[in-house]
């Protein structure tokens, strides 16, 4: 089966290479889509991908509007994950001489239209088992437009043959068949009006879109990977956007408190809609005094977005968080994620509005409160307030939304760059490749400007060495990397643990006390002695 989510292998991470500067603007989508597979992330390049595999535009669904209006803004990489709720799939029934065999749809709903022909081409006249199946999604029930085509070659219907129905189509990304079988093959599918054998049968009626979403269905769950836990698929994601349950119910406060908590793990943004009671600026500023949600992994723009509904034909309002996703995605391809023009408007496209007029004072208002105010049209005041995160403590530079993506990004690059000394053989000179290849990356963001005027030795760190990992050859336990770059205070560096292991990594910030300095001699770094006490593992 190919890899649909267009990711990185891991041969792709080697001493070899020089660490990768990855993308900045990869969008995942969790929500209920008119078709497709489910609980798996699919790579979405374009909305015209989307109408194919997920079936465009559905007025119960919130998230193609979405991703219709992350593209139409300016976004490039969509992840999308169909949930759904109690959708059954089609069946299609073949004769079988006196009985039937009855295959099922891979995807749920009503909207998959499947239809299967049966041939005995090329089978030896004495076998009267074997037998061609070809399998046809089409547009339409009835028309002839094919989407996807599968097509598998002397099938047996004997449970001890390596052709066995089931067993071959367990690889199938179009239809399943049950376990138990009829005892003989299905008949050869003959067209009614020719009778010749090239006639299809077409699926029955009987599928079904299931209900609207809850908070736990998009929630899914951490073991089985499902729901918002899909994502746990995919190499990486930049911003997760979960639109509304519908166009007239807000996600609710147990959702977002989970999908902050993915954020944090997977080093991403969400992007949290206003609630829908938020009519105006007013009506905000008065609300986020009772705001729970406070995460440096959070972003939240207000208002609300009007844009034109094509199946509705008026302007409709939306929720803008993937409106949002697609004009930072457009900034990140004028500048760099770590620039400092912290004056950088989110400005809509044209064809997209806020939904409500915001002055400048409670532009900036909003602003202090941790809230991003939208725009059509540029401000006409010289300084704009910087975009902010939701963040309520932690480091007070995340507060700005370009600075808590920066580190981020670095940090994304660095743990993805380095995951190939998991699998390395231990010897002497290993932490010392790792520790090149980090400063290596570092130094050429350095001089592409990402740290701003510092000089090189003031811009970062790199320390793997015996003080935080075992200096014997025979050692394969995690290998530990410990970074620090450049914070907006002088002297004062974000500073990181990456541990590498065999059953993935993990990243996890450090405090130091900026009173010692990082980039000294093993000799004179006693703290980092200390502190590799309670690294090392």
């Amino acid at each position: 089966m190919p890899n649909n989510l267009g990711l990185q292998s891991e041969a792709a991470y080697s001493p070899r290479r020089s660490i990768a500067r990855l993308a900045t603007a990869r969008a995942a989508f969790v929500g209920r889509t008119l078709r497709g597979p489910v609980e798996r992330p699919v790579l979405i390049t374009d909305f015209a991908q989307f109408q194919h595999v997920f079936g465009g535009l559905w007025q119960p669904s919130t998230l193609c509007y979405s991703v219709e209006q992350f593209f139409d803004n300016g976004g490039l990489e969509a992840l999308v994950v169909r949930v759904a709720n109690g959708a059954r799939a089609a069946t299609l029934t073949l004769p079988a001489g006196a009985e039937k065999l009855v295959l099922r749809a891979r995807r749920p709903g009503t909207r998959e239209f499947l239809r299967a022909c049966v041939d005995y081409d090329n089978i030896a006249s004495g076998d009267a088992d074997a037998f061609n199946l070809t399998v046809q999604r089409v547009r339409v029930q009835g028309a002839v437009h094919v989407e996807d085509q599968e097509t598998f070659r002397n099938l047996s219907m004997l449970p001890g043959s390596p052709r066995h129905l089931p067993s071959v189509l367990a690889g199938s990304e179009l239809i399943s068949a049950p376990d138990a079988l009829p005892p003989t093959r299905p008949d050869c599918t003959v067209d009614a009006a020719s009778g010749l054998a090239t006639g299809y049968v077409h699926s029955n009626a009987d599928g079904d879109d299931g209900a609207p979403l809850s908070d736990y269905d998009l929630i899914g769950s951490a073991p089985e990977n499902t729901g918002m836990f899909a994502l746990a698929k995919t190499d990486h994601f930049d911003f997760l956007c979960l639109p509304p349950l519908a166009h007239d119910r807000d996600l609710g406060a147990t959702a977002l408190l989970v999908a902050a908590r993915i954020c944090r793990e997977r080093r991403a943004l969400l992007i949290v809609d206003p609630p829908s009671r938020w009519q105006t600026a007013g009506d905000a500023l008065e609300a986020l005094g009772d705001w729970s949600l406070r995460s440096e992994n959070a972003v939240m723009y207000f208002p609300r977005i009007l844009a034109y509904d094509k199946l509705r034909g008026h302007f409709e309002t939306f929720a803008p968080c993937g409106a949002v996703a697609g004009l930072l995605a457009r900034g990140d391809a004028q500048t760099p994620v770590w620039d400092a023009g912290e004056a950088d408007e989110p400005i809509l496209r044209p064809g997209y509005k806020p939904a409500c007029t915001v002055g400048e004072a409670e532009r900036r208002k909003l602003a202090a409160l941790g809230v991003n105010a939208l725009q059509s049209v540029r401000s006409a005041v010289r300084t704009a307030p910087r975009l902010r995160t939701l963040t309520a403590g932690g480091e007070a530079e995340f507060r700005f939304l370009r600075s808590r993506r920066a580190a981020l990004y670095i940090v994304n690059c660095i743990e993805r760059g380095t995951r190939w000394v998991a699998a390395a053989r231990p010897h002497a000179a290993l932490a010392d490749l790792v520790a090149s290849q980090v400063r290596e990356f570092l130094a050429d963001l350095h001089r592409a400007g990402a740290f701003a005027e510092r000089s090189a030795e003031d811009a970062f760190f790199v320390i793997c060495d015996r003080r935080i990992n075992a200096d014997d050859d025979a050692h394969r336990g995690p290998f530990q990397l410990l970074i620090g770059f450049a914070a907006a205070r002088i002297g004062e560096f974000h500073t990181y643990r990456i541990t590498q292991r065999t059953q993935g990594s993990e990243v996890q910030a450090v405090t130091l006390n900026r009173l010692h300095d990082p980039r000294v001699s093993p000799a004179e770094a006693e703290w980092v002695d200390r502190l590799a006490d309670q690294l090392r593992v």
